[in-house]
C-alpha cells in the first residue's frame, strides 16, 4: 500500500507539472501594471495569485481573471497583473485548471515607482547580452556542438537585475525552421523551454529585439519572405511594453527609472548587404526618422539604443551599421545637430564582447556596448576591429554577460557597466556619468 501511495504521488506531480510547458516568464513592468506569460502542455485555465512580497498575512490575495490557453496561440497567454500598487514587489503563484503549480525557486515580480517630482530616481540594475544557442541535434550541422555553457543563466539570475534585454540572436533558427510557421514554432518552444532558464525568466523583467537567426536566415534581410510569420511568432513569445509600427517591425520602447530604451530592429526595412548603393536602408528612414523624434523628446538621464548590429566601429565588416554610410552619417550627424544628450548604444551580433568610444568634436563622446555571445559559439575579432575607437582592454573572446547598473542623484547619474564571464565573474567594467554625456 505504501508503494501504492507513493506511486499515486508521483502521477499527481507529474500531471501538475506536466501542464507548463515554459514559463512562467516576466514580461513587461510598469507603475500600474506588470506582465506575465506562460505556456500550457494543452488547453487550460490559467490564473495568476499575487500579493505584496514578505507581507502575505496583511497584503490581500489578488487573482487575475482565468484565461483559458488555445492551440492557434500554441497554448500561450500573457496575464496582465493589474490590481498593483507602485513600486512594490509582489510574490505569485500560478494556477492551472485550478491547481497550483509548485516550483524550485521563488516567483517575484515588481513595479515601477512613481518617483518624479517627489525623490532622486530609483538606482537599477539589468542584464544584457545576445547570440543564444541551444544545441538541438537533430537540426544541428555535424561535429562539434555550436552552443553550451548554459549555467549562463544561472549567473544572470544570481545577480538578481531588475530586467533583462535580450540583444538578439536570442535563438537560432536552423534549415528546417525558418521556411515554416511549423518550423519556427519549434525553434521557439525548445528555446524557451530549457530547464536551466526557467528561474530567470520567472523572476526577472525580459524585454527584446531580435537580429538576424530569430529573424529568419543568417543576414537575412527586409526580402525575407516570412518576415510576416517571424513578426507574429515574436509578439507571441516575448512580453515588450509596445510596438511603433503595430503591422511592421519590433521596434519600441520603454522606461526604467530616469533611463529610456530604444529598442530597434535592423533587419525588418534593411537592405541587402550586398546591395551596392551607398543610401541603401539600415533602420530604414521611417524607424529611423521615429528615433531621432523620440530621442529628441526624450528627457531621460540615458537615452539608450538597443540594436542588434554594431553602431560605432567604423570597420565595414559583416553587418556593422558602418556599411550602411549614409544613414549612419545621418543618424551620428542628426544627434549633433540636435544637441540630444545621454545617448548610449548596446549591441550584439559578434561572438566577442567590446567596448567602443566615437570622439566628436565639439559635443560628448558616443559609447556602444557590445556583449556576445551568451551561449553560442566565440569569434576571433577581425584585424580591422582593433582599431582606434576600440576601447582598450574590452575586447573578450568568451561566452559572457554584462550587468548594467546605473544610480546616484538625478543631476550626477552614473551608468556602471560590468562585463562578467559564465560564472559571473569579473572580466572588466567601465563608467559613464550623465553629467559628461552633454
Amino acid at each position: 500500500m505504501k508503494y501504492l501511495y507513493t506511486f499515486l504521488y508521483f502521477m499527481v506531480c507529474s500531471s501538475v507539472f506536466s501542464q507548463i510547458k515554459s514559463g512562467p516568464m516576466l514580461g513587461y513592468s510598469e507603475m500600474k501594471e506588470t506582465l506575465i506569460w506562460i505556456q500550457t502542455e494543452k488547453s487550460s485555465k490559467v490564473e495568476i495569485k499575487y500579493w505584496q512580497k514578505d507581507n502575505k498575512s496583511n497584503s490581500p490575495i489578488k487573482s487575475t481573471d482565468p484565461v483559458q490557453t488555445q492551440k492557434q496561440d500554441n497554448f500561450i497567454t500573457k496575464i496582465t497583473t493589474d490590481q498593483v500598487e507602485m513600486g512594490k514587489k509582489y510574490s505569485y503563484e500560478v494556477w492551472i485548471d485550478g491547481k497550483k503549480m509548485n516550483f524550485d525557486y521563488p516567483l517575484e515580480f515588481q513595479t515601477q515607482a512613481l518617483w518624479q517630482y517627489r525623490t532622486d530616481p530609483p538606482n537599477f540594475t539589468f542584464a544584457f547580452g545576445s547570440c543564444n544557442y541551444i544545441n538541438d541535434e537533430n537540426y544541428d550541422r555535424p561535429g562539434r556542438p555550436y552552443g553550451g555553457a548554459d549555467e549562463i543563466y544561472q549567473s544572470i539570475y544570481l545577480q538578481k537585475p531588475d530586467f533583462m534585454i535580450w540583444g538578439g540572436d536570442n535563438f537560432y533558427y536552423r534549415e528546417p525552421d525558418w521556411n515554416t510557421k511549423t518550423g519556427m514554432i519549434h525553434r521557439n518552444d525548445h528555446t524557451r523551454g530549457q530547464k536551466s532558464v526557467q528561474a530567470l525568466l520567472a523572476n526577472t523583467h525580459h524585454y527584446a529585439i531580435w537580429d538576424d537567426h530569430d529573424y529568419g536566415p543568417n543576414d537575412a534581410d527586409r526580402s525575407f519572405v516570412l518576415k510576416n510569420t517571424a513578426l507574429e511568432l515574436f509578439k507571441l513569445y516575448w512580453g515588450n511594453l509596445n510596438y511603433v509600427f503595430p503591422q511592421e517591425a519590433i521596434t519600441g520602447q520603454f522606461q526604467w527609472s530616469d533611463t529610456e530604451f530604444f529598442l530597434m530592429d535592423d533587419r525588418w526595412f534593411k537592405a541587402p548587404n550586398d546591395l551596392k548603393d551607398p543610401a541603401k536602408d539600415y533602420f530604414g528612414q521611417k524607424q529611423l526618422n521615429w528615433l531621432l523624434d523620440a530621442l529628441t523628446t526624450s528627457r531621460a538621464s540615458f537615452k539608450i539604443v538597443v540594436n542588434g548590429g554594431q553602431i560605432i566601429n567604423p570597420a565595414k565588416i559583416f553587418e556593422n551599421m558602418s556599411n550602411y554610410e549614409q544613414e549612419r552619417n545621418q543618424l551620428l550627424k542628426e544627434i549633433q545637430n540636435r544637441n540630444i544628450p545621454g545617448v548610449v548604444f548596446l549591441s550584439g551580433d559578434r561572438h566577442t564582447s567590446s567596448f567602443w568610444k566615437l570622439e566628436r568634436p565639439g559635443t560628448y563622446p558616443l559609447y556602444d556596448l557590445t556583449v556576445s555571445p551568451l551561449t553560442a559559439g566565440t569569434a576571433t575579432p577581425h584585424k580591422l576591429d582593433l582599431n582606434e575607437q576600440l576601447v582598450p582592454g574590452t575586447m573578450t573572446q568568451e561566452r559572457a554577460f554584462a550587468t548594467v547598473s546605473v544610480s546616484g542623484p538625478l543631476k550626477d547619474r552614473t551608468l556602471t557597466i560590468t562585463l562578467r564571464n559564465v560564472k559571473g565573474d569579473v572580466l572588466w567594467k567601465q563608467e559613464l556619468k550623465s553629467n559628461l554625456l552633454k
